[in-house]
């Protein structure tokens, strides 16, 4: 034999399981996403593909499993939002860093036109991807119609309004973080909590504001409600018309970070101090809200753990597992501005 060929010979399955002491059967069930591998063996497979150094063929498994072993992250916001909003990278960072542990590839695509949504439509249903990480869902919206009209795996980050009975979902408890934060504002004996909402199509916007409504109760007043779209420029612009229609107004809960960043530009700007004249609440703590002046009070929401089970509950839809809904808390943050 060629000792030098035997040297360079890619390590196989075969290898991997004389090392973990396991069956070629278990070891391509690790390798294919651990279905029906009690911890131990899975242990034992991972130790011995770090030892052997085996990398899967990833054509090769394609061929045979009829996958492209990739999954798509779908982002249905136009292009700048991937930037400005931070929530989106990190989501997206997550997902690449769960599916790199697992030898797979994540694919970027944003359709935040109708000619996108199309190419993206036409690009999932053609099979380039096993199934769509879907980033942002808003009621009514075609794509999403028609990721469930042609059976492609979806999981959506927050309840798919519309959807929720087809399509898996992980969240975090929107209404209930929205109650929190108001809860805390009244805390510090405020009493005219204004909001300024996220879209009202899109499930983070219509939970949020359901959350504020449900915890003032009889003291909710739809003159302290304006509608925003999770921009720093809404916030803004949502700010001054609660100072110009509520000037008496000494809280406000704003349903991202962002937003409440334009607010807080808007409150200084017209000399008001924060939390002295007007607190200020948000949603999201993506690392944003603690560099704003003053630092934010906010909802702090899980990315990482959703972005990770979100991969883990597409890879099973993809497997042939039912879909599921899964809902996380959100935790409240007290920093300076409330």
């Amino acid at each position: 034999m060629d000792t030098t060929t035997s040297a360079r010979r890619r390590p196989t399955i075969r290898d991997v399981a004389a090392a973990a002491g396991v069956s070629r059967g278990t070891v391509s069930r690790v390798i294919n996403g651990g279905h029906w591998v009690s911890p131990e063996a899975r242990e034992a497979v991972e130790r011995a593909i770090a030892e052997t150094g085996y990398r899967a063929n990833q054509h090769a498994r394609s061929l045979v499993t009829g996958r492209s072993n990739s999954l798509a992250f779908l982002l249905t916001e136009p292009h700048h939002l991937l930037f400005a909003d931070p929530t989106f990278s990190i989501l997206l960072r997550g997902a690449a860093e769960a599916l790199s542990e697992r030898g797979m590839t994540l694919i970027l695509l944003v359709a935040g036109t109708p000619d996108e949504r199309e190419n993206v439509a036409q690009y999932v249903g053609a099979g380039h991807v096993d199934g769509v990480l879907l980033i942002s869902s808003h009621a009514d919206d075609p794509l999403l119609d028609t990721l469930v009209e042609q059976g492609i795996p979806t999981v959506a980050c927050g309840i798919p309004l519309g959807h929720a009975d087809q399509v898996g979902s992980v969240s975090v408890d929107e209404q209930a973080g929205a109650r929190t934060m108001v809860a805390h504002l009244r805390a510090q004996g405020r009493r005219r909590i204004a909001t300024i909402t996220g879209p009202l199509d899109t499930p983070g916007g219509r939970l949020r504001l359901e959350g504020y409504r449900t915890e003032l109760g009889d003291a909710y007043d739809e003159r302290y409600v304006v509608h925003g779209d999770y921009t720093a420029e809404s916030g803004a612009a949502g700010m001054d018309v609660l100072l110009d229609r509520v000037p008496d107004v000494d809280a406000v809960f704003a349903a991202s970070d962002l937003m409440a960043a334009g607010a807080l530009g808007v409150l200084r700007r017209r000399g008001l101090r924060v939390p002295d004249d007007v607190a200020v609440g948000g949603f999201d703590d993506s690392g944003l809200a603690a560099t704003l002046d003053p630092p934010l009070t906010t909802m702090h929401q899980p990315f990482d753990r959703i972005s990770a089970a979100m991969v883990a509950m597409l890879l099973d839809v993809v497997g042939g597992a039912p879909h599921t809904a899964v809902t996380m808390p959100a935790e409240l943050v007290r920093r300076a501005s409330a």
